[in-house]
């Protein structure tokens, strides 16, 4: 237990995650719990056996492979086995496909490649789209496209180089599915591990406070950084649990009241959080109160950390002396709850609410399908637009290496022009780091030897180990790993220099596509705002009105979406959104009402539950 207390706070971590708070508002994910060095070993031997194949061989397009088996890893989303398996073997048989096709088609003429690349980089998004879990298998087989048709090449060529694309995609589906299969619950339990630890943080937060003082009780820039923090990483987790829906999934009852729990705790700090702020019941019994907070998480991180055969031993719950106030005699109940549910050998349990990730009415299989193919077109034609401008501005500027702005083009237009908008700063930044580093790795390390396909190897385990942390960082070791590989196969000048230059032109490029094509701004800041105000004000009426406790969960959970949504408002675009809208002082202090209406919904729940059980 000592253990796991110093863990929890180790002040690496904890400084970490309130990095992460700070640009989690800003939509820069900083993801550390996310960094997987399993799948980074097992990427690096991916790629180990197709680079020293090309590399003894001399054979250029041997390069194939070793991408091949690169993206293979990448596309293998975390998710169950069976869904992988599948998604990586589509991979594998439409990259062999796309890369084919993509070289024989751009050897047609001088400019062929620029019709031929938009148009398969339309058609693959837009079929992908209609596949569950498809938009990043869509995004790699565009990106497979574009990079084909920059090495144009004639029909037997052609086939030699997919049929090294087959070869690499091969080897790593074998490795990945087979011979180095990894636990498909440990992004899970990822997910559990941050959603607790972002309470904790909470906790030790109230517990931190000085009596009669709370940092929320004024607004500010980070105003509700644990809430939206731990919120966050709740949907995450939930987003996992819904991955795995309809499989049958060994513990699938344990997960369920793992999310509830976590629903629990997260209630009851929302409620003792905002008895701090307004000065609610004595600063004693807050505090013992958060202490108890604090026992159940670690009793939390204990259960999810350890052997099943360990965590499913009954744990005796000592019984915690009666409070005098009401809302604290609520949250202790609250908090008593979730640890039963934590220690539950059987999914069923008097009182039990419905699960809060139950899956949605289902959609009709032809409207969704319809529906796919629409959202699918839409972000094609916005990537096919991109790529061909792109592909015109490397023929204009005789750009070395085209296919790297492309390649960029793709991954970087994402959904709406929030995430655009973050990716080209992000991808912008990773490339000119990455460029750097790599400029000044190649000028230390001798160009024969084996040092550098050494390099190679750690330089993609890296990537992929870190590719769910943050972007940035991904591009970073991404940018030096096409680098130093380019530099083995393909040796020419200015490699770092041409690729920092191809992503500024792609980002730009991606982003101008975004904001002319389909713009999909969402709400404005102050439509946001008020949108959120609706959602809190109803969580609050239904507490009032003593609504049942899954109807009140499910409106905690909109509120809470709805309050993240009006805070990141302020920030998007770098704030020219919060600008063209001119809010006033006024207007943005208002999001404290947001937080103010969820925590006396919370606090009005919790005293029910207190008085339910005085005597």
């Amino acid at each position: 237990m000592r253990l796991l207390l110093r863990s929890s706070a180790r002040p690496l971590a904890a400084h970490a995650r309130r990095i992460a708070r700070r640009l989690e508002l800003r939509s820069f994910p900083l993801l550390q719990e996310q960094f997987n060095a399993g799948e980074g070993v097992r990427a690096g031997v991916a790629i180990a056996l197709p680079l020293a194949a090309a590399m003894l061989s001399g054979q250029r397009w041997l390069a194939w492979a070793v991408f091949a088996a690169f993206w293979t890893c990448l596309c293998d989303a975390p998710g169950p086995h069976a869904q992988r398996r599948r998604l990586l073997g589509g991979f594998a048989v439409a990259g062999t496909a796309v890369a084919f096709f993509g070289a024989w088609s751009a050897s047609w003429g001088p400019h062929a490649a620029l019709l031929s690349a938009p148009l398969m980089v339309l058609g693959v998004v837009t079929l992908t789209a209609a596949i569950e879990s498809g938009t990043l298998l869509g995004t790699l087989l565009a990106v497979v496209a574009v990079v084909a048709a920059g090495f144009p090449h004639g029909a037997a060529m052609a086939a030699l180089q997919a049929a090294s694309f087959c070869a690499g995609a091969a080897w790593a589906w074998l490795l990945i599915n087979l011979a180095w299969r990894l636990d498909d619950q440990a992004a899970l339990r990822q997910a559990a591990r941050a959603a607790l630890l972002r309470m904790m943080d909470m906790s030790l937060a109230l517990l931190a406070a000085p009596p009669g003082q709370h940092r929320d009780q004024h607004w500010h820039r980070e105003h509700g950084e644990h809430r939206r923090a731990t919120r966050l990483a709740l949907e995450r987790l939930r987003t996992m649990l819904q991955r795995h829906a309809g499989t049958p999934m060994a513990e699938a009852d344990a997960w369920e009241r793992r999310l509830e729990a976590c629903e629990m705790l997260f209630h009851t700090l929302i409620a003792l959080e905002h008895a701090a702020i307004q000065q609610l019941a004595s600063p004693g019994e807050r505090r013992r109160a958060a202490r108890v907070a604090i026992a159940v998480l670690l009793h939390a991180l204990a259960v999810l950390e350890t052997s099943p055969a360990k965590a499913n031993r009954p744990r005796s719950a000592r019984p915690h002396a009666a409070a005098a106030d009401s809302l604290i005699a609520g949250c202790l109940r609250a908090l008593a709850q979730a640890d039963r549910l934590l220690q539950a050998r059987q999914a069923a349990h008097a009182g039990r609410c419905s699960s809060p990730s139950s899956p949605a009415p289902a959609v009709p299989p032809r409207k969704r399908l319809r529906a796919g193919l629409l959202r699918g077109l839409q972000q094609g034609g916005r990537q096919a637009a991109g790529v061909a401008a792109v592909f015109y501005a490397a023929e204009a500027f005789h750009l070395g290496y085209p296919y790297w702005a492309t390649m960029a083009v793709v991954v970087v237009l994402q959904g709406a022009a929030r995430q655009t908008w973050t990716r080209c700063l992000e991808r912008i930044l990773g490339s000119l780091l990455g460029g750097l580093l790599a400029l000044t790795l190649l000028q230390l390390v001798p160009a024969h030897g084996l040092l550098l396909p050494l390099v190679a190897v750690l330089l993609a385990g890296l990537a992929i180990a870190l590719r769910l942390v943050n972007y940035t960082v991904f591009v970073v070791f991404l940018t030096m790993l096409f680098i130093c590989v380019t530099d083995m196969l393909q040796p020419g000048t200015g490699i770092a220099s041409a690729r920092a230059l191809d992503n500024l032109i792609a980002s730009a490029a991606a982003l101008l596509a975004a904001l002319a094509l389909w713009p999909d701004l969402g709400a404005t800041p102050r439509q946001r705002i008020a949108a959120g105000l609706a959602a809190n004000r109803a969580y609050l009426d239904a507490v009032q009105s003593q609504q049942p406790a899954p109807v009140l969960r499910q409106l905690q959970r909109q509120a809470g979406l709805a309050s993240i949504e009006a805070e990141t408002a302020l920030h998007e675009l770098g704030g020219l959104r919060r600008q063209r809208d001119a809010l006033s002082a006024d207007e943005v202090a208002s999001l404290r009402s947001l937080r103010e209406l969820a925590g006396q919904a919370s606090v009005q729940w919790h005293r029910q539950n207190g008085r339910a059980d005085a005597p």
